[in-house]
């Protein structure tokens, strides 16, 4: 299953072995959540190139969760991958992949990373927020996504005579200024439309307290069940 740009309201996963495909709208890097089995397919069937991933997040060290891990760290390995990976999972999950390099008799050309989880903010990134929540031997997290400007029309700027410096930055922002003869430069006429940010709430139990879900009732759910 593929999220795409964080752009969803609310999703009842009635399974907890799905992987989500985070892509953001700024970049070409690939984001997955949770590693069930055949996991690389899902970047075949949305066209995506599979080398543009660059962290797998994990929840939890539930089957479920890694039974498709090693695989996709194969395949990688398989297609030449140089650049490095990185993951974010509970502790343990270092001996896992250790195990399993050594039953296969398999080491990875490339770097791999990995983070273990604690509650608190773990990547922050192209503009993107995840906080990890650490609950019953699970992780849930909350991804926010802040507000990206438009691009600039530095033509259109220099067509007037605005000299390039702090004023350029003012009116990608949207910033208005009145000058002394009544005339206005509005930074919306010099950029393009901005694109909103947003929160992605990924929640493993339904049976949260309601102080909590009213906290987070701004927020695009995914909830797994």
């Amino acid at each position: 299953m593929m999220l795409r740009y964080l752009d969803l309201d609310t999703y009842i996963v009635k399974k907890n072995n799905i992987s989500l495909l985070l892509k953001l709208p700024t970049v070409k890097d690939t984001w997955l959540l949770n590693c069930t089995e055949g996991s690389q397919f899902n970047f075949f069937n949305q066209n995506f190139k599979i080398n543009n991933l660059s962290k797998i997040i994990i929840p939890n060290l539930h089957i479920s969760s890694i039974s498709g891990l090693l695989g996709l760290l194969s395949t990688l390995n398989l297609i030449g991958r140089i650049k490095p990976l990185h993951i974010y999972a509970p502790i343990g999950i270092k001996y896992y992949l250790d195990l399993g390099k050594k039953y296969s008799k398999t080491n990875f050309n490339y770097m791999l990373y990995i983070h273990i989880l604690n509650t608190g903010l773990i990547i922050n990134q192209y503009s993107c927020r995840v906080y990890a929540l650490g609950h019953n031997a699970n992780y849930e997290f909350f991804i926010v996504q802040s507000e990206q400007y438009g691009t600039f029309y530095l033509d259109k700027a220099k067509s007037i005579y605005l000299l390039p410096g702090p004023l350029y930055g003012k009116l990608k922002k949207g910033s208005i200024f009145l000058f002394p003869d009544g005339f206005v430069l509005d930074g919306s006429d010099f950029t393009s439309t901005s694109i909103l940010g947003c929160q992605v709430c990924c929640l493993l139990s339904l049976f949260y307290k309601p102080q909590f879900l009213t906290a987070v009732q701004k927020s695009r759910l995914i909830l797994f069940r």
